[in-house]
């Protein structure tokens, strides 16, 4: 099992910036993709940004490019998320996931998942 730890959520004006962490702890030895997802208020959950286990692969959901950064630290088991530019549309709750089938970034489908943190951007 891995559990996984969100934190650095809160309020931010638009066109300000937050930088989100998640951290693992248990069966940490694996080499999982991670990723971050959103869920807003009456919307489904969203594939916001994933990275491989080494990191040289990415993927960006199109409405956060150029805006957000994800990132990793393989020896401390973290994996960051840096949101600038934030919009009140990226209001939602953020959560870190891990774990997907075969590795493939784009996917809903993350085996771990954290509880999620809270960003709220008002205009």
């Amino acid at each position: 099992q891995v559990q996984l730890v969100e934190s650095g959520g809160g309020l931010v004006q638009a066109g300000g910036s937050l930088r989100l962490s998640c951290t693992a702890s248990g069966r940490t030895s694996g080499t999982y993709a991670m990723a971050w997802l959103r869920q807003a208020p009456g919307k489904e959950r969203d594939l916001v940004a994933a990275i491989s286990w080494g990191g040289l692969a990415t993927h960006y959901e199109d409405s956060v490019k150029g805006r957000f950064t994800i990132s990793r630290d393989n020896a401390r088991n973290t994996v960051y998320l840096q949101m600038n530019y934030l919009k009140p549309e990226d209001t939602a709750v953020y959560y870190c996931a891990a774990d997907p089938p075969l590795q493939r970034l784009r996917t809903l489908a993350y085996h771990y998942w954290g509880q999620g943190t809270q960003v709220t951007v008002s205009s």
